[in-house]
């Protein structure tokens, strides 16, 4: 049986500290109603009046009343002013930031396999219709639903008998509203998944323009876009449709139902059957407090089940790859890192990583090599405790990774991978990644990372641009490099840093790294430079998911075994 998805905590959000502006806002719909009815009962008091009929009130107390419900209106769109779009917008921003807190305790690696334009798109493109359908149809739905009550009772109060042949009048709308209305929820999901693609194309054409102009794909993408807008517009369509559909379906419906009491209650009043003039007419008028919410309330309901829809899409996006967090924590490593016949795959059927079984010891210097797609980044991952479904054994001073806390965890190591993502802000905050620190703790890690010329030439208010793009890769990586000595971290994570830089700046980083004292560094390399691999304590070689060899250069070299092989066809 297919478990449905707890959005309870997501919609808690909508009332958190706002339940007081709720209940103005409520107070205005009851004051609304109120209002509607009264005019009802002024419009058969006047009617009868006119026509001669016995009254209880004469015109000028009628006026007051009529002066009094203009006053109660006025108030009340007061009430509204104040209440509504505070208890909207605070609920939506409180909702807003409950999901953006949750994407943040996703898996360190979860977006690698994971499409970042769901989350864009619950956050912009759904925030809307879960504004709209959701939050501002409660007032619509509480309103139409305390209207048709109060309409009712006033109707069987006139007259009981006219009242059972309204209601009996009134199937015809609610099966109309009821038969379409189920299909808005589909058609409004529909229109979400469309927007996620679209804006996942818009995404995806942005990051990879030089790929694009380089390959001369122009043309493709265009196409790939327009069939894009093509799609998300016939959704869209369709959406629209079912909306004109249900209205029209219910106003046919409507106009129907309305003629029909108004025939017979001028039957009954011309035939003294106990129906007034003044009873015909508010009749009327109260049967539209009756139609109107058979055609707005289902209507309403249907777009509150497809907002309730994309809250679900969401909530059960952001279920997926997140850590539990554990209780156990270290104050500092101590001894180091032991991998013990470590096997793990992504999927059940495919094992990428075979009894893995390695030590890193503090203040000592790994390098991991071997081909693509030997397992190397992935031992790098699970080292980060990216995934806790492994077979074998990770522990950090004896305590298994799994059990150990996150931030803590994180506070033990940092990693620099080969794309490095640089804020749009000043050099400054990119290094202490927006955290306070002590000035010269801030200049230790600008020296020891290779940052003093840039910061020398430039000045750390320098605005680093979108992803880094006032400065070169070489400028970046050193960024990266700052940011884990500034937070002191014991274990430094390298993957592939230097894949991208040139061979001179890809040395002078990987130099840098190298030179760190009291850091224990794990690099995942494709650059096989003697120079280098010479002041690493140990060499890690894989070979399909597996540990070949494993030394220091010059013993591996002398082996002449399957890391010989991949250094001689490098130089």
């Amino acid at each position: 049986m297919k478990r449905k998805t707890n959005i309870k905590p997501y919609t808690k959000q909508f009332y958190k500290k706002n339940i007081l502006n709720f209940i103005v806002a409520f107070s205005e719909v009851l004051l609304v109603t109120a209002g509607m009815l009264t005019i009802s009962w002024l419009l058969q008091q006047v009617t009868d009046l006119i026509a001669g009929k016995n009254s209880n009130f004469d015109l000028p107390q009628l006026s007051i009343v009529a002066g009094v419900l203009f006053v109660g209106c006025m108030l009340s769109y007061l009430i509204s002013y104040g209440s509504k779009p505070r208890f909207i917008t605070k609920g939506i921003s409180q909702y807003k930031e409950y999901i953006f807190e949750k994407v943040t305790k996703k898996n360190i690696s979860a977006f690698v396999g994971e499409n970042s334009s769901k989350y864009i798109s619950s956050l912009t493109n759904d925030i809307q219709s879960i504004e709209k359908g959701y939050l501002w149809n409660i007032f619509d739905i509480m309103s139409n639903i305390i209207l048709f009550i109060g309409a009712l009772v006033m109707m069987f109060i006139y007259s009981p008998l006219l009242t059972v042949i309204a209601l009996g009048l009134t199937t015809l709308p609610i099966i109309c509203t009821i038969f379409i209305g189920g299909k808005m929820a589909k058609a409004e999901k529909t229109v979400s998944d469309q927007n996620e693609v679209y804006t996942a194309t818009i995404k995806d054409t942005l990051s990879g323009f030089s790929v694009i102009k380089a390959f001369k794909v122009e043309f493709e993408m265009i196409k790939n876009f327009k069939d894009n807008i093509k799609r998300l517009a016939n959704a869209q369509s369709k959406k629209y449709k079912m909306q004109i559909l249900m209205e029209m379906a219910g106003t046919g419906a409507s106009l129907i139902v309305q003629m029909g009491i108004f025939l017979i209650g001028a039957y009954l009043a011309t035939t003294g059957q106990g129906v007034t003039a003044g009873t015909t007419i508010v009749f009327v008028q109260l049967l539209n407090y009756v139609l109107n919410p058979i055609q707005v309330v289902p209507k309403a309901l249907a777009e509150r089940k497809a907002a309730k829809g994309l809250i679900e899409k969401i909530a059960k996006e952001l279920d997926q790859n997140v850590r539990e967090e554990k209780e156990a924590t270290l104050d500092k490593l101590s001894t180091g890192i032991s991998v013990k016949d470590l096997k793990f795959g992504y999927t059940e059927d495919k094992e990428i990583l075979h009894g893995i079984s390695c030590e890193f010891k503090l203040g000592k210097k790994y390098a991991i090599v071997g081909t693509s797609g030997s397992g190397k980044s992935t031992l790098l991952n699970l080292l980060m405790a990216s995934n806790d479904n492994y077979q074998g054994s990770i522990s950090y001073d004896g305590t298994e990774i799994k059990d150990l806390n996150s931030n803590n965890l994180y506070e033990i190591e940092s990693i620099i991978q080969q794309t490095v993502f640089i804020f749009n802000t000043t050099i400054k905050n990119n290094i202490t990644m927006f955290q306070d620190f002590a000035e010269e703790d801030i200049e230790k890690a600008i020296d020891m990372s290779g940052l003093r010329t840039l910061v020398n030439e430039k000045g750390l208010d320098y605005l680093c641009g979108e992803n880094g793009s006032g400065l070169s890769g070489g400028e970046k990586q050193r960024i990266s490099i700052a940011r884990c000595l500034l937070r002191k971290s014991q274990v430094l994570l390298v993957d592939e840093a230097t894949a991208a830089l040139d061979a001179e700046t890809a040395y002078q980083v990987s130099n840098s790294i190298l030179n760190l004292e009291d850091v224990t560094s794990i690099v995942v390399t494709h650059s096989l430079e003697e120079g280098l691999l010479k002041q690493y304590d140990e060499i890690i070689t894989l070979k399909n998911g597996s540990i070949i060899e494993k030394g220091t250069f010059d013993n591996l070299i002398n082996n002449k075994g399957y890391f010989y092989s991949l250094f001689t066809v490098s130089q």
